[in-house]
Parts: structure tokens; sequence; C-alpha cells
């Protein structure tokens, strides 16, 4: 009895130093728990729960997202309908299970019996920070893919290495990760380079007679086979509509969008973390991770925007292939006793380093002062002035309109996202036009946008009006562009628009209410 303190001491010192080591972890998932909601995420919510309600998808609701995000995020929206939960709560609920069960699939794929005590101490804490140290882009659907992408990777890392994975766990792996990469066409290039370095390593003839890749794209080509039976309006109205004006938005040159500087600082770091694997120990999993960051560095190159969120996959990857490469090396550069003494330190040391790199400038510090900010200012305001109210939103921008109307449980009547499709017709001032064409000039897009809107606001008209200062269109001379005067030529627009009268003013916006 007299031993049992000095015996129980150093297990409680290392129960300690692991939940240490999981603290980053914590502290990134309570910032993607705190708002705001990632504006895209809370955009495709919006629609979700448009849908949900009867609204038809790619009719009424026109977006270019393939119809796969709208049916996985339906769950939340069915979820709220159905429950005292609101939809942001339950999709923050579905996002936290989807990020543990990839948590549960990486742990039951990992070849624990194998790992050193570095290796192991650091994966135990580096995987769910990995997971949700995106912070701010948790729930995009770059993040969703990643949450898979991982897991695939460490099966294919089995597979190449013919180890045996339990059927269940390799079928559950596999249908998550061929959904995660249905979400966009350019996350196919992830599954493709890790095949062929599966295959490099198997051989063509064992490769070819794994049942796994055969099962994803028989999932993808029934997905595209369900399109124009399921999804007809999608290919056949949205597609032809908007593409022009979607690839033209916002986009800038292949070669120039490597040197942005989210694009160009993780293009770097995949390289550097891919040097680590001229290092003989690295690991098969480790160039199955280094497959996943080159597909998704191409993924994100040829959306050619390199916005945050683009480049989540490739980061998530870089980061846990750089910390497994090091672990590993460290448990051989070490003395066993070293090692193991080392590993919980070693593992603090690693994740910290990681989280302070992704302490930048969206989180925490977006979450922190949203609420005193212009933007937590529009959502204090819709919930004070039209909460679960109808609005007709007239605003080129997504973040902050959305997630303010999430929280405020407000539901735009806009058939786009945003007036996008708006922008894309007076991208310039034409020498000589007048401002606004008339409804004979208009193409296509501007024409639906023109009378839907009209139309749609006459025939139910909304609770009030959200009118952005900024149209996003450019100022011609001594002209801007005015949302109101240009929608108010439609007879049926201006004879509604006289009911709205009380204005509310913010710093980027006008809210007008209907006064009944």
């Amino acid at each position: 009895m007299p031993h049992l303190p000095a015996r129980v001491a150093p297990e409680t010192r290392l129960r300690l130093l692991r939940a240490v080591a999981l603290l980053p972890a914590l502290a990134f998932l309570l910032m993607a728990l705190t708002p705001p909601l990632n504006h895209d995420v809370a955009a495709i919510l919006n629609f979700a729960e448009r849908w949900v309600a009867g609204e038809s998808l790619f009719r009424d609701l026109i977006d270019v997202n393939p119809p796969l995000i709208f049916v996985l995020t339906a769950i939340p929206a069915l979820i709220s309908r159905f429950t005292p939960l609101d939809i942001v709560t339950a999709w923050l609920l579905c996002v936290l299970c989807l990020c543990a069960l990839s948590w549960w699939m990486c742990l039951r794929l990992r070849q624990r019996a194998e790992e050193g005590p570095v290796e192991r101490a650091v994966l135990d804490a580096l995987i769910p920070l990995v997971l949700v140290m995106v912070a701010y882009d948790v729930g995009q659907r770059e993040h969703l893919m990643a949450l898979f992408a991982l897991p695939y990777a460490l099966l294919a890392a089995r597979r190449a290495q013919g180890l045996a994975t339990p059927r269940g766990l390799a079928l559950g792996v596999t249908v998550a990760a061929a959904l995660g990469f249905a979400l966009k066409p350019h996350f196919l290039a992830i599954p493709a380079l890790v095949e062929v370095l599966v295959l490099a390593h198997r051989g063509p003839a064992a490769a070819l007679r794994d049942r796994l890749p055969w099962l994803m794209a028989g999932i993808w080509l029934l997905y595209l086979a369900s399109l124009p039976l399921v999804f007809p309006d999608y290919l056949g109205f949205v597609v032809p509509l908007v593409m022009d004006f979607y690839l033209g938005n916002g986009g800038i040159g292949l070669w120039d969008v490597l040197f942005t500087d989210r694009m160009g600082a993780a293009t770097l770091a995949l390289l550097a973390a891919m040097a680590l694997l001229l290092w003989p120990g690295a690991g098969v999993p480790a160039r199955m991770l280094a497959a996943a960051g080159v597909g998704g560095m191409l993924s994100a190159w040829v959306q050619h925007k390199g916005w945050s969120y683009h480049v989540v996959p490739m980061a998530m990857a870089t980061a846990l292939l750089a910390g497994w490469v090091i672990a590993r090396w460290f448990d051989r550069a070490l003395a066993p006793g070293r090692a193991m003494a080392a590993a919980p330190m070693l593992a603090i040391g690693m994740v910290v380093a990681l989280a302070a790199v992704h302490i930048r400038g969206e989180s925490p510090w977006r979450q922190i002062w949203y609420g005193v900010l212009a933007e937590g200012q529009l959502s204090a305001t819709l919930k004070r002035e039209v909460a679960g109210e109808r609005l007709l939103v007239l605003s080129p921008d997504i973040y902050p309109v959305y997630p303010a109307l999430n929280y405020a449980r407000a539901r735009s009547t806009l058939r786009t996202m945003n007036l996008w499709l708006l922008i894309g017709a007076y991208p310039d001032c034409p020498e000589g036009a007048p401002r606004y064409r008339e409804p004979w000039e208009m193409s296509r897009p501007e024409f639906l946008v023109y009378r839907t809107v009209a139309e749609d606001f006459a025939r139910a008209p909304p609770g009030a009006v959200l009118v952005a200062k900024n149209s996003g269109i450019p100022r011609c001379g001594a002209e801007d562009f005015d949302p109101i005067a240009y929608f108010s030529r439609h007879p049926a627009f201006a004879e509604t628009w006289r009911h709205y009268t009380r204005v509310v003013h913010m710093n980027t916006y006008l809210l007008y209410l209907r006064e009944d």
C-alpha cells in the first residue's frame, strides 16, 4: 500500500497529458459551434428548408450545386420541421455526428498494434483536431467530403498492404467516401489518385479484383443516372441557364490562383509535407494521404477561385500526413524508453503547433466579434423585426445575409441565393446604353430574374424587403444600380411596393416593412 501513490501518479499524469492534447480540438470544435454559421452552409440550409416546405428544387430554387448536397441537407431541415430544434442546431448536431463517425472510422482503421508510442499519442490527439481545425468552414461541402476522404485513404493503405479489414467497416467507409466525392465533380481527383497508388502497390490483377472501387463507381453511376429522372430541372433548366454566368463570376486565372494567399500557402505546405515521404519509414498511410492531398489541390485549383474552403481537403490531408511521418521518425530516432516518456509532450507540441498555424483571419476572431460588428447587428435586427417572416432579399451578398436569415428563422423568397444572375447580366457599363435594359432586350437569365421577382412579390407579398446599399453592380457615371428602381418598372412589383413604407436603416442594408 505505501507504494500505491507512486504507482498511480504516473498513470494520472499520463491521463492528464492526453486530456491536454485534446484541448486544441475541443477549442476548434467550440469555434465551429459558435455563431456565425458558415455563410454557404447557411444559404444551402435555407434552400433545403424551403424545399422541405414545398418549393420545387431547381425550379423555384435555382442553384448550380448538384442535388446531393440539398438531399443531405434536407435531413436537418426535416429534423427542424418535426422537432423543437431550429435548423441551425439540427445541422450542427448532424455535422457533429459525422465528425464523430469519421473519428471512429479512423480509429478502427489505424494499425494500432504496429504503432510506436509517439505515433499512437500523436494520432490520438491529431486526428480529432484535423477533423475540426477548419473552424468557420466546418460543414462546407469540401469539409464534408474530407471527413470521409481521410478514413478512405487509411482504408486504401490497408488494401495496398493486403491487410484484412472488417467487411462492415470497409463497406461503410467506401459508401461514405463515395457520397462525399459525389458532392462536386472536382472531388473525383482524390479517389482517382489514391486508386492509382493502390494499383501501384498491389499490381493490376489484385487491384482490379477489389470490389470496393467498383462499389464507389457504381454509386456514382447510379447518382448520375438519377439526375434526369429525379431532378430533371437541374440538367434541363438550371445548368443551361446559369453555368456561363457562374463560371465567370469571381474566378481568376488558373496560374494566378496558385499565388493567392490561401491556395499558395496550402500548396507550399503540401509540398513540404510530401518531402517527408523521402524518408523510407514514412509508411503507406502517409503516401495515401499525400495522394489525397494532391487530389484536393487539383480540386481546388480547377475551381480557380482560391477561396478558403476550397483548400480544406488538402489542408486536412497535409496536417495529418506531416504529423504522422514526424511521429514515426521520433519513434525510430529515440530509444524505446525515451520515446514512451516523450510521447505525451510531443503530441501536445504537435497539436499546439498545428492549432497556432490555423488561428488566423477567420477563427476565432470572427466568432468573438460577430455580435458587435455590422454582420451581427444585421442578425439582431432581423430577429427583432422579422423573426419567422418571409423576406425578399435584394442583395449581392451571401454573407452576412446568411446566416442572419437562419438565426432569425426567416426565409428568403428569392429564387436564387442572391442577385448573382442579375450581377452577371450587368458586368460593365456599355457606352451609350441605358442603365436598365427593357424586357425585350434582356437575356434569358436576366428576364427570368426580372419576371419571377416581380411576380412572386405580387402573388405572395413577404413581410419585409431587405435591400443592400451596395448592389454589387458597377456604377455607371452618376447612376448607381438601384434594385428597387429596376424591379419597379414591372407593374406588379410597383403596385405591391406601395405597401412597404417603414424603413429600418443599418450600416449596409435597408429593411422595408410591409404596412397592412
